[in-house]
């Protein structure tokens, strides 16, 4: 059973310059593809997302085409950075967004987002990995879909500190087998709802 993935980066930082953020969600589609998943990563911050809860914001908008891609996708990952102990600007824009499917629905009344897990990756130098993904698997449970046990791999250096993650020699033990484990739980119960759907209410 072949599944794909989209990995969303909410980094404030744009392409060309490096992010953590990017990193450990490329790392987590890596996890993924040793399960035999393919997949992409989109840097939110190098596209005009438009403000609003609607799947289309008009002329100029890049969510469509972003849409269509987590929509096509059996795991979504949303990675992010830590800002003031919340999930980046960026990240929270694509949660809005997301809002819109709560209204978009098969021709059974499901959303079009049940039978999609999704799963988190956050990085830092401060207090909040916790935090912030309580906030994202609410959000993501909200709009449709399912959060695995274990969903998310992190990593936070000392707070205050100035290291990023994309400074590190290698990457940590502790946050390489969080990530294998995500990616493990995911593709698993990604593959349980393929082959059983939610049923329509």
């Amino acid at each position: 059973m072949s599944l794909t993935a989209l990995v969303l980066v909410g980094t404030l930082t744009p392409s060309p310059k490096p992010s953590s953020s990017e990193l450990l969600g490329r790392q987590v589609l890596a996890a993924l593809e040793e399960h035999g998943v393919t997949g992409d990563v989109v840097r939110l911050v190098d596209h005009d997302v438009r403000p609003g809860v609607q799947t289309d914001m008009g002329e100029g908008d890049a969510w469509p085409a972003i849409r269509a891609q987590v929509l096509a996708a059996d795991i979504l990952v949303l990675a992010t950075p830590i800002w003031l102990g919340q999930p980046s600007s960026v990240t929270k824009r694509a949660l809005e967004r997301l809002d819109a499917e709560l209204s978009e629905t098969d021709d059974e009344g499901r959303l079009l987002t049940y039978g999609k897990v999704a799963a988190v990756a956050v990085v830092g130098n401060e207090d909040g990995a916790h935090h912030v993904s309580a906030e994202l698997f609410q959000a993501l449970n909200d709009v449709g879909f399912t959060v695995p046990a274990a969903a998310v791999t992190y990593w936070v250096g000392e707070a205050m500190g100035g290291t990023d993650y994309q400074d590190l020699p290698e990457t940590p033990e502790v946050t390489a087998g969080t990530t294998a484990t995500l990616a493990r739980h995911a593709v698993h119960v990604a593959r349980l709802l393929r082959e059983s759907p939610y049923p329509a209410g």
